[in-house]
C-alpha cells in the first residue's frame, strides 16, 4: 500500500510542477517576454529530432527557457534547450 501511496503523491508534484511552469510561462508571456509555446514548437520541431515526451519551463543564465524532452527514432531520450523569446536552440544534451 506505501508504494501506491509514493507513486501517487510523486504525480501529484509532477503536476504541482506543471501547473506551476505554466503559470509561470503565461506571467512571463504577458509581460512579453517570451513567446507562445505554439510559436516556439513551429520554429524548432524541425530539429529537435524526435517525438516530444516532455516540456518544462525554466529560468537558467537570465532568461527563460523552454526543455524539450525527446525521444529520438533510435529510441534514445534527449533534452533540448530552446530559448523562449528567441527559439534559438541553446543546447542538446543526451541521457546516458
Amino acid at each position: 500500500m506505501s508504494a501506491l501511496v509514493a507513486l501517487l503523491l510523486l504525480c501529484l508534484s509532477a503536476t504541482a510542477h506543471a501547473d506551476d511552469d505554466a503559470d509561470r510561462a503565461l506571467r512571463a508571456l504577458e509581460r512579453g517576454e517570451v513567446r507562445p509555446l505554439a510559436e516556439i514548437l513551429a520554429a524548432v520541431e524541425p530539429e529537435l529530432g524526435g517525438e516530444i515526451v516532455g516540456v518544462e519551463f525554466e529560468r537558467e543564465d537570465g532568461r527563460h527557457v523552454y526543455e524539450f524532452e525527446v525521444v529520438t527514432p533510435a529510441g534514445r531520450l534527449v533534452e533540448v534547450y530552446v530559448d523562449a523569446a528567441t527559439a534559438r536552440v541553446l543546447e542538446r544534451e543526451e541521457d546516458d
